[in-house]
């Protein structure tokens, strides 16, 4: 059995997102001329992990600075969704704190891009696409979503790619 540490910054890994975001962008040309700020989302996690080591939270700056940087992304920011309900600290900025960052800076337009998830699940499809989009229609600003990687072929070369290192690396191990 080999694990792989770690895939954030895999380079399809990367475009597929980037793919997903332009879309995304050329959809909204649709409704507004208005340029459209871009929050990366990922599921938070208590703050005690990081502190205790754990990189996750700076995999997700970094995969999210890499879409932006592929994308051509000027106006972007991270933030983070469904902390736990418990008296400890989670990481954030929450998702709806950026949304009010951005209506106070005039913004009527917003897309959250969901970077930390590959596929459509509850929180893509309530928590962003119901709760978030009620709380930005709330405060007078439309919340678009990227559509999830899914079956996405850039997705699927990079696990492919991924896996196929693994199996190589397991595969030398033994013919020593």
């Amino acid at each position: 059995m080999e694990f792989v540490e770690s895939w954030h910054d895999n380079h399809e890994l990367i475009a597929a997102f980037a793919e997903k975001v332009a879309a995304a962008l050329d959809r909204i040309k649709n409704t507004t001329r208005e340029p459209v700020p871009v929050i990366f989302t990922a599921h938070s996690v208590p703050q005690r992990t990081i502190e205790q080591g754990d990189p996750y939270e700076a995999q997700v700056r970094e995969t999210s600075r890499l879409v932006a940087q592929r994308a051509g992304l000027d106006n972007w920011r991270v933030a983070f969704q469904s902390q736990g309900m418990t008296a400890e600290p989670w990481i954030g900025p929450t998702v709806e704190s950026q949304i009010d960052l951005l209506v106070a800076a005039g913004h009527r337009h917003v897309l959250l891009v969901p970077v930390s998830f590959v596929s459509d699940h509850v929180e893509i499809l309530y928590d962003v696409d119901i709760a978030f989009q009620e709380y930005g229609q709330a405060k007078g600003v439309t919340v678009w979503r990227s559509e999830s990687l899914n079956d996405s072929p850039l997705l699927i070369q990079a696990l492919a790619g991924i896996a196929f290192a693994a199996v190589s690396k397991i595969a030398s191990q033994l013919r020593r």
